[in-house]
């Protein structure tokens, strides 16, 4: 049997099921689908790139109303726009991807990949080249772009002064797309300082956010201890001095009867009583087996009721409930302590046997003896006090054994706006981090894609054959980035690109986009400065999925599992 796909083409039917739901779409059809849906993507974010990049409001419908999210973070966006189309699938990977290894650029690289496959579409729909034939230009232009890319590179690791000084343009270049704009110096000084408490540690673990409605963003502040975002129960001493601390996720909610799966029939409310009698006691006793520790304060992961609150009161021990598992897990690595969840201390073992065994037997009773009590690792710091937080208290933790432990104290209008300044201050954290790791850094402002492409250009001119072709286009994909730029600020795009490409093929690579006087200037004047990682991993990255995408010349969908009919 002949089916008609299409005007002029008829394949035969070779799939089973095949006119109940499959679709295929070949060739150009093929090709043409993914192009549409991938540019799609790109143009959607394209307007919020660069410094005057303008939001996204995304409302998602759920069962408690609908919630808002404003947002020109790239990742973000992508993650929360429903997609459907294969091709524009690999770019939101490709945004994630950036977003986990570098948290910056993450719209870079997606509109990069758009402005690639919109001059594919031209070479294979109109020029009709091959796609093997854009890939093997695309591949030379790759690595040539790469060379341009390491040659403008500079690292100042050596002289601290100067790579502080790169670290901050780099916190101002990534918060200047950012909502925190207004307040730039202060966020990019305060990321900095953040870092730079890591002391050469990449682990972000070690830096907490926390988000305080209220105030005005300028009172944000970075403060050396952990603040945990709980109280402690009611009644208890607020202020400790050197505390052991034990950090656990335990059931201490077992006061009240639950009995899951069986059913309970009693005579008369004597025998309930006996049942929470013996609810109570039990929990009596797992509270005594924590007090044994010698332990000063309490953490745990779930709730703690009112009874074992009671105890641990008496006790004189302070209680903190249902701190959250992000909470528990950095906490305990902070004070360098172990989560426990069960108890019991290491009996003592009996006194060896006067035999030939006996050297052995005392050396196991040693090592029992020697862990006798012990459970898990306890942990300190110097003090643990309430503090204030606008209207809000919370428990602060100072002197902590993790010493570049900190935490970033967020402070806006609304909620919408601490998402978006928690958001903001993530990413810079990330590509700082990742900037100590690699130290390497380039200009910014469109001025490395122009160097990029004018090397590729030059190189084309040289290279025989319609790889050549390819190449061009890689090159004016490139140059698309400073005119999306000067677009998105509402300058005249045209004027700035032609300008930028005159004063770099005389020599002069750090000319770029300049946000502040509408024309071009030089970045290193205005110290917009880039990570060479992330521009390194925008560049790679843009380039597989566009050639992922470019190779692909069949679209097989399956037909839709068909509804069971129930009788």
């Amino acid at each position: 049997m002949i089916t008609s796909t299409g005007a002029s083409s008829f394949i035969p039917r070779v799939f089973n099921k095949e006119n109940q739901g499959h679709q295929i779409q070949k060739g150009d059809h093929a090709r043409l689908s993914s192009f549409i849906g991938a540019i799609a993507v790109a143009d959607l974010v394209k307007t919020t790139l660069g410094p005057k990049g303008m939001d996204k409001m995304l409302v998602s419908a759920g069962p408690g109303g609908s919630d808002v999210v404003v947002t020109n973070d790239g990742a973000t966006i992508l993650k929360k726009i429903p997609v459907d189309n294969p091709a524009a699938k690999i770019l939101v990977n490709i945004s994630m991807t950036q977003d986990d290894e570098v948290g910056d650029g993450t719209t870079s690289v997606v509109v990069l990949a758009g402005e690639l496959l919109r001059e594919a579409e031209k070479l294979t729909l109109m020029m009709k080249l091959h796609p093997q034939t854009i890939i093997r230009g695309w591949r030379t232009a790759l690595q040539i772009s790469k060379n341009a890319l390491e040659v403008c590179a500079v690292d100042n690791k050596s002289d601290e002064k100067k790579f502080k000084k790169d670290l901050l343009n780099i916190a101002r270049t990534t918060l200047s797309s950012k909502i925190v704009t207004t307040e730039l110096a202060f966020f990019a000084q305060l990321c900095v300082d953040a870092v730079l408490r890591l002391k050469g540690s990449i682990d972000l673990d070690m830096i907490q956010i926390i988000k305080k409605q209220g105030g005005t963003m300028r009172d944000s502040f970075l403060d050396s201890g952990f603040i945990l975002d709980k109280n402690f129960g009611l009644s208890m001493k607020t202020e400790y001095k050197n505390p052991r601390i034990m950090v656990s996720n335990t059931g201490m909610d077992t006061d009240k009867i639950k009995i899951w799966g069986a059913r309970v029939k009693v005579h008369s409310m004597d025998e309930v009583a006996e049942i929470e009698k013996a609810e109570k006691a039990k929990m009596k006793k797992k509270v005594d087996k924590i007090l044994q520790h010698n332990i000063d304060i309490f953490i745990n992961r779930q709730l703690i009721y009112d009874y074992p609150e009671e105890l641990f009161r008496e006790a004189g021990v302070g209680s903190i409930e249902h701190a959250d598992f992000d909470g528990v897990e950095r906490l305990a690595r902070v004070l360098d302590a172990e989560i426990c969840s069960t108890f019991d201390s290491v009996e003592k073992g009996k006194s060896s046997k006067d035999n030939d065994d006996g050297k052995q037997e005392e050396k196991d009773n040693k090592d029992k003896a020697s862990t006798a009590g012990k459970l898990g690792r306890l942990g300190t710091c110097k003090t643990v006090k309430e503090i204030m937080i606008g209207e809000d208290t919370v428990i602060k933790f100072d002197g902590v054994p993790k010493g570049e432990a900190c935490t970033i104290v967020l402070r806006g209008a609304s909620t919408h706006l601490l998402d978006e300044m928690e958001r903001s201050i993530h990413d810079a954290l990330c590509i700082l981090t990742q900037t100590i790791r690699e130290s390497r850094v380039v200009l910014g402002g469109g001025c490395c894609e122009l160097l990029m492409a004018q090397a590729v250009a030059q190189e084309s001119v040289k290279t025989k054959g319609k790889e050549a072709l390819a190449m061009d286009a890689f090159a004016r994909a490139l140059r698309q980035i400073p005119a999306i730029l000067a677009d998105n600020a509402g300058f005249d795009a045209a004027d700035i690109v032609t300008s930028l490409r005159s004063e770099h093929s005389q020599g002069n690579h750090w000319m770029g986009v300049c946000m502040e006087t509408g024309s071009i200037g030089d970045m290193r004047k205005y110290g917009v400065t880039e990570s060479y990682k992330s521009k390194l991993q925008c560049l790679t990255s843009a380039s597989e999925a566009a050639e992922m995408i470019l190779r692909v010349d069949d679209i097989v969908k399956c037909a839709p599992r068909p509804r069971e009919q129930r009788h």
